[in-house]
């Protein structure tokens, strides 16, 4: 039977319970066990897909086809394990399954209340993970903060199933701010009592507290915290804020985290702990010596977390090239109020541009402005999703001679669609989770920039779009030298495109930065940061 970690925050929101739930999780499987994690969700959203990413950040999105929270990233990064649509569960699923079983008659006519049916539609969701993986230890993130109305169903669900599970087989572990007074010196415990104690009154009462510090915590902190939240000494677990995120699992170890989880659940299999490669992959990230500025070119960039699988992608690339990378983040939008000499200021000291991916108009002709400037400038260019109809419509207007070149998302009386709707899209209405979503197969073509990069003749990647390219203009374009490199395995779809005489120019209708890991970088990020690193 799979053991349960369940990790509650409180005091703030934004505390890092998913960077230390993928810290954990990754010592853990580091000790010999199998790993998965949950994210809880309180909102009532069925799922981010139609969120704005100034509000919640980037879309994640599962081999699957989910739509997920950004979370689901840092925890495949982490673990190294491909999650799926059950990995995050929100409020909206639970009741809309609830309600889908109240019309079909599921209750036989009962009164359908928040206990039980809305906790037992939880409890079934953290079930399934366990009923249909072969798992060890699965970790339960509860988003939100405790105290919020919306999360008491989650809080509840999660009490009862500690009561059903046992004492052996599940863990609870809660994340506090504690704040450090300049003015007194200081650190406040305070909160963090306020926290557990609603937390207790809502019947859970914490196995482990981490708390989150700016600053080195003295022992009699930790010791007034385990006193006054009735947790033991070596439980209560310092969380220092760190440069990088690829340190907390380091942090966690050295406080023996995973040490008191493994001795709570009676794991009695556990390896020795052995992070030799996470602690160089660290000093790695530190110890580069040369640096190269990266040009983001988005029009969410008011949240940095809008792309982040990008940046970490990016950085894992430069990890791998020995480059320390700097990002200058550019908006697009801001772009179209500048003359082309401006933008060449803006952009004349990078030495690599990415253009990621978006919705919508606006901003789209700065980005086709920036690929333009890539293009003839000989700057490597890397198009995501939304970067690679950038660059056909580029292609289109200033090399083709098609001035009205766009994509029908923008202007549907374009007379050059390079950029159409996608067939299966034409009739669909709602908005939610109908793109085309997931993983599905990419033939690549020999020869090519992108089988240098990957080295295989086909490979699988996720996607997250309802225009492609169209396939009325393929002779035009390969006539004047486009290359398409990447297409459906049936050469239906195009996949990626190409640029030929050029030091790097490659854009994807897929998103290679969902598959990035900090010690297993994704090709295309590794040859666009190496094509860039020669730069000057």
């Amino acid at each position: 039977m799979a053991k349960y970690v369940f990790i509650t925050g409180g005091v703030v929101s934004s505390l890092g319970k998913g960077i230390a739930a993928a810290s954990l999780g990754r010592v853990l499987k580091n000790r010999g066990f199998k790993i998965l994690i949950q994210k809880l969700d309180p909102y009532l959203n069925a799922d981010p897909g139609t969120m704005s990413p100034f509000q919640h950040g980037e879309v994640y999105v599962t081999d699957d086809g989910a739509e997920t929270d950004l979370d689901l990233g840092h925890y495949e990064r982490f673990i190294d394990e491909s999650l799926s649509k059950i990995n995050n569960v929100t409020s909206g699923m639970i009741y809309h399954n609830v309600l889908s079983k109240e019309r079909r008659g599921d209750y036989l006519g009962g009164t359908v209340q928040v206990i039980p049916h809305i906790t037992n539609e939880i409890k079934d969701h953290i079930r399934k993970v366990s009923e249909v993986n072969d798992v060890d230890v699965i970790l339960i993130e509860v988003g939100g903060t405790v105290g919020d109305i919306e999360s008491l169903p989650f809080l509840e669900a999660i009490r009862q199933f500690r009561k059903e599970l046992g004492r052996h087989n599940s863990v609870h572990i809660h994340a506090t701010l504690v704040p450090y007074l300049n003015s007194s010196g200081e650190f406040k415990t305070k909160p963090t009592q306020h926290s557990v104690k609603e937390l207790r009154s809502l019947g859970i009462q914490p196995d482990i507290i981490c708390l989150r510090t700016e600053h080195p915590l003295e022992q009699d902190v930790k010791d007034k915290v385990s006193l006054f939240c009735d947790v033991e000494k070596r439980a209560v677990i310092e969380l220092m804020n760190v440069k990088s995120i690829y340190e907390v699992p380091l942090n966690v170890a050295k406080e023996g985290l995973d040490d008191i989880v493994i001795e709570y659940l009676q794991l009695t299999e556990a390896k020795e702990r052995d992070l030799k490669d996470w602690e160089e992959m660290v000093k790695k990230l530190y110890g580069a010596k040369n640096k190269i500025k990266i040009a983001l070119v988005g029009k969410y960039v008011g949240l940095n977390d809008s792309y982040l699988s990008v940046v970490e992608s990016l950085y894992h690339a430069g990890l791998y090239n020995d480059h320390k990378i700097e990002i200058v983040w550019i908006d697009s939008e801001k772009l179209e109020d500048l003359n082309e000499a401006e933008i060449v200021e803006k952009l004349k000291e990078v030495q690599g541009i990415v253009v990621p991916g978006g919705f919508g108009i606006r901003g789209v002709e700065g980005k086709i402005t920036t690929v333009k400037y890539a293009r003839e400038n000989n700057i490597p260019y890397l198009g995501l999703c939304l970067g690679m109809q950038m660059a056909v419509i580029e292609f289109a207007r200033n090399v083709l001679g098609y001035k009205d070149a766009n994509s029908k998302e923008f202007d549907l009386k374009t007379e050059y669609p390079v950029i159409d709707l996608m067939p299966d899209q034409k009739y669909i209405t709602n908005k939610g989770g109908t793109m085309r979503l997931g993983a599905y197969p990419c033939k690549i073509k020999e020869g090519t920039l992108l089988f240098d990069c990957y080295g295989v003749a086909e490979i699988s990647e996720r996607h997250r779009h309802r225009y492609e390219f169209n396939n009325e203009y393929r002779v035009a374009f390969e006539d004047n030298g486009f290359i398409f490199s990447g297409t459906s395995p049936d050469n239906k779809l195009v996949e990626v495109i190409e640029y030929p005489n050029h030091p790097f120019f490659i854009a994807s209708q897929y998103h290679p930065e969902f598959k990035s890991r900090p010690n297993n970088p994704h090709p295309m990020f590794r040859e666009f940061i190496k094509a860039a690193s020669k730069i000057k």
